[in-house]
């Protein structure tokens, strides 16, 4: 196989990974509805300090859901609205915003979990 087929492989399976194998990524249970789109699974990326405004990060520690309301359609691929997120079954809220509470917690405290739990 000559380096260019290599290389297409490579980007073939690099674009078929599957949406589960990121950490940050939910796969849906019940997937968002908008128009003609159904959105199956939402990446989250870590928030600025910025992205936190208008929520005390004590409500978002708590997974407080009008708080995530706010925060979520900033940090969201594809990007949710706050409608999306009102609408979005518990069991996929609590999910995103487990994700976004490993964001809140230190280095060292998510190494030593990860530890715990390989």
């Amino acid at each position: 196989m000559s380096t260019k087929e290599t290389s297409a492989a490579d980007q073939l399976n690099a674009t078929d990974a599957t949406p589960a194998a990121d950490p940050n990524t939910h796969v849906l249970d019940t997937p968002i509805r908008r128009g003609k789109q159904t959105i199956e699974s939402v990446t989250l990326r870590k928030p600025t300090s910025g992205e936190l405004r208008g929520t005390a990060l004590s409500d978002l520690v708590n997974l407080d859901v009008a708080a995530l309301q706010k925060v979520l359609p900033r940090i969201t691929t594809p990007t949710l609205t706050e409608q999306d997120v009102a609408n979005i079954d518990p069991a996929d809220l609590v999910q995103l915003g487990g994700i976004f509470a490993g964001f809140l917690m230190p280095k060292a405290v998510r190494l030593k979990m990860e530890s715990l739990t390989a």
